[in-house]
């Protein structure tokens, strides 16, 4: 089976067996919820896809527009919902003291809260966008965020390989040519601004099995990969538990 065959089978199979009645995933308007929202609804089953802006940038906010009324115009068992979070966080932020990246945190922790919300109304499964990258190589992800989730079903792609499931299943163009971004600040940084490389350098580095390095970058790309694996190692591994029997 390829790719897109394996991963909808198991999403199927896995909501069989969990009885629950659909999926819920948080569309962003980035190339992996677009994946990961076609691939569940490729499986037949309901999917509630759901934006969920705070504050956000007009062309990020339009790309989540642009996925969701694709999703629902090819696929009649989706359904889409615009949750606007900006009046909540406006609140958090007002009653919580905190840094920039905690609060900046705090927009996909809130997001987080309302899927699971929105789960337990329709008895639906949330569904994680991460890649493989982002999950167990850098840990780009938010604590208890987006990576708060009850299935993960391309976090053993890169995005490489999300890119190329995204052609296959044509994904809109404009989803596919636009730079990723994690939308949680209101400078609009790219992904690459915050990791210091780019996805494809990030593969390389994750892959690197100890051969002769050829140019200075490469080893400025291991030295980048290396800080963020180990300072993130905390998300990627299981909570420490203090053993006293």
């Amino acid at each position: 089976m390829n790719k897109k065959t394996t991963i909808v089978k198991w999403l199927s199979d896995y909501l069989t067996n969990s009885k629950m009645k659909g999926f819920v995933i948080g569309i962003s308007g980035g190339i992996d919820s677009a994946v990961t929202s076609t691939l569940c609804a490729e499986t037949g089953f309901p999917v509630l896809a759901v934006s969920l802006p705070i504050h956000q940038n007009r062309e990020l906010h339009n790309m989540s527009e642009v996925q969701k009324d694709w999703l629902s115009g090819r696929y009649s068992n989706v359904v889409t919902e615009n949750v606007d979070l900006s009046k909540v966080y406006d609140s958090f932020e007002q009653s919580v003291d905190s840094s920039e990246l905690g609060y900046a945190n705090s927009k996909a922790r809130l997001r987080m809260t309302t899927l699971y919300a929105r789960a337990a109304a329709e008895g639906f499964l949330v569904v994680g966008t991460g890649n493989k990258v982002e999950d167990f190589g850098v840990g780009f992800f938010t604590k208890y965020g987006d990576g708060g989730v009850d299935i993960s079903p391309i976090a053993d792609l890169t995005k490489t390989e999300v890119y190329e499931l995204a052609s296959e299943l044509d994904i809109p163009n404009t989803i596919q040519s636009a730079a990723p971004t994690d939308g949680l600040w209101d400078d609009g940084r790219q992904d690459e601004d915050q990791l210091g490389a780019t996805y494809p350098e990030l593969e390389w580095a994750m892959s690197y099995n100890g051969e002769e390095l050829i140019t200075e970058r490469q080893q400025e790309v291991l030295d980048i990969y290396r800080k963020h694996h180990e300072a993130n190692k905390h998300k990627m591994m299981p909570i420490p538990v203090c053993k006293v029997h």
